[in-house]
């Protein structure tokens, strides 16, 4: 009886967790004093997790230097900080280097989002 169970709810999950697998997470590679990740971290940081695409794409922070923190394949090496990366289950699948500005970040990372992936902004 707990075999019949078990293979019915693995059927059924076939069928749900192919929607739900798509694992995105936003990679930001930096450096201990970069300027530019500090002001990301002052002007984006704390909203980030909070926005549609933080909320879609997760943000893991890695340090340049600390190969142990990296769970993926990049596609080439990082140089410079910060790098944020798209990765999808594990691969990236984009990246944008630097940080100017609020708006250009969010601009620049909506954009990227809506092209390589099925997130689409509501606002």
């Amino acid at each position: 009886m707990r075999n019949a169970f078990f293979s019915i709810c693995l059927f059924i999950a076939s069928f749900v967790l192919p929607n739900i697998g798509i694992a995105y997470e936003l990679v930001m590679v930096e450096r201990d004093g970069c300027h530019y990740c500090i002001r990301w971290k002052n002007d984006i940081g704390p909203i980030y997790p909070k926005s549609e695409a933080g909320q879609f794409a997760p943000i893991r922070h890695i340090d340049i230097g600390d190969t142990r923190g990296v769970n993926g394949v990049y596609k080439t090496p990082v140089i410079y900080t910060p790098t944020f990366i798209l990765m999808k289950d594990g691969v990236e699948v984009t990246r944008m280097e630097g940080y100017a500005s609020e708006d250009f970040f969010w601009g620049v990372l909506e954009m990227t989002l809506e092209r390589e992936t099925e997130f689409r902004a509501t606002k």
